[in-house]
């Protein structure tokens, strides 16, 4: 900080949080030094690579100027009233989601539906990204649809995908029980077309281009103040995913373009969360509070999920028992379901729900990593091209 003549963050919230906490002290000496650029994704890749019936259909609205220039989706925003367009828009993601069932099919056994919501999370496995928030309610949605099996509910496939550092044991430990969870949810014939869950192994570039274009929810579901950016979360929306997320990294800024009535946001924000950690946190009066996450939390630590070892999940629980658990996960749980159920009532009327999609891709365009380096090149590198 001391040597630059400028400092930036990622995402707004990450450049806003570098000046009131681990720079705050700089950010008094030198208040002018510290800027924003977001991050940005490359929609030669993101777009026109893996979603070809996507970039097909909108060179035929716009010509190929979007493709270096991706704020040109912004011209064809009225096409989500369109009812010709949103029925191919809805054609192409059904196409992708059958071609990503046969992936899943074909890598790790397990049929699904492609009419099924496509609830996709993949990133790094890491507790502040929480995949253990969303393992909880899928354990959670599978109690309910046992308990009243014959309640109509929405049909879903639950994705994960994602590597663990080496030596990270606990992201090893959430790895295992998303896996062990699959397995008995996906053998339970009572939850036939109802609830499928897959974790990808080897999760790279090639198979994130199969899993962008069929999704229909994005999970962005990081503890509120930790995520620096996140670029997942603007390959989601740009492929016509609904984020379901909270007030974290580039979320904050996705929910400014598309509105706050085409995104699902729930939870602590960064202030909540900075307030709860002052004034201490117990998560285990949370779990009490709340029969449906109690129960959920005692199938884990009974081995419900593991029948041939028992302690299997058992180092999962303690963690999130543990006072002053650092990521809040029970904590958010209640919000986190209750914007699952706003997911489902949505995905119930499909023109509602596509309607948001196409509003969620032509509102990418800000997301572009060409905006992103213009940005870099003009306030921070301070470099012109050679014509």
């Amino acid at each position: 900080v001391v040597a630059s003549h400028t400092v930036n963050g990622v995402a707004k919230l990450h450049s806003e949080l570098m000046t009131k906490t681990i720079f705050a002290d700089f950010a008094e000496l030198y208040p002018n030094r510290f800027t924003n650029v977001t991050n940005g994704i490359a929609v030669r890749r993101w777009l026109k690579q893996s979603n070809t019936g996507l970039s097909v259909l909108l060179t035929e609205r716009l010509g190929h100027a979007w493709e270096n220039d991706l704020e040109e989706l912004e011209r064809l925003r009225w096409a989500a009233d369109d009812p010709e367009f949103r029925a191919r828009f809805a054609a192409i993601k059904t196409e992708n989601k059958q071609r990503l069932a046969e992936t899943i099919q074909r890598r790790v056994g397990i049929e699904v539906d492609p009419e099924s919501l496509f609830d996709v999370q993949v990133k790094r496995i890491h507790e502040y990204k929480r995949q253990v928030l969303n393992l909880l309610y899928v354990i959670t949605r599978y109690n309910r649809i046992r308990a009243n099996p014959k309640a109509p509910v929405v049909p879903r496939t639950v994705i994960f995908a994602g590597k663990a550092a080496p030596g990270y044991t606990m992201a090893k430990n959430i790895i295992k029980l998303i896996n062990n969870v699959a397995r008995v949810v996906n053998s339970d014939r009572a939850l036939a077309g109802k609830l499928r869950v897959a974790f990808l192994p080897d999760y790279d570039v090639s198979l994130a281009q199969r899993i962008m274009p069929a999704a229909d929810l994005s999970e962005q579901i990081s503890t509120a103040g930790m995520e620096a950016s996140g670029t997942g979360n603007m390959k989601l929306s740009l492929n016509g995913a609904l984020t379901i997320g909270t007030l974290d990294g580039a979320n904050i800024e996705i929910r400014e373009q598309v509105g706050a009535e085409n995104i699902f946001i729930f939870g602590l924000t960064a202030e909540e969360v900075a307030a709860y950690r002052r004034r201490g946190y117990s998560p285990s009066e949370v779990a009490r509070a709340d029969p449906e996450l109690t129960k959920t939390l005692e199938m884990i630590d009974a081995g419900y999920f593991s029948p041939g070892n028992l302690a299997d999940g058992k180092p999962v629980v303690d963690r999130l028992l543990s006072e002053g658990e650092p990521f809040f996960v029970l904590a958010d749980f209640a919000a986190y379901a209750a914007a699952q159920d706003a997911v489902d009532a949505l995905y119930r009327k499909p023109d509602e729900w596509y309607r948001k999609a196409v509003l969620n891709t032509l509102s990418m365009g800000i997301f572009s990593s060409d905006r992103s380096i213009r940005e870099y090149a003009q306030r921070i590198w301070r470099i012109k091209p050679v014509i």
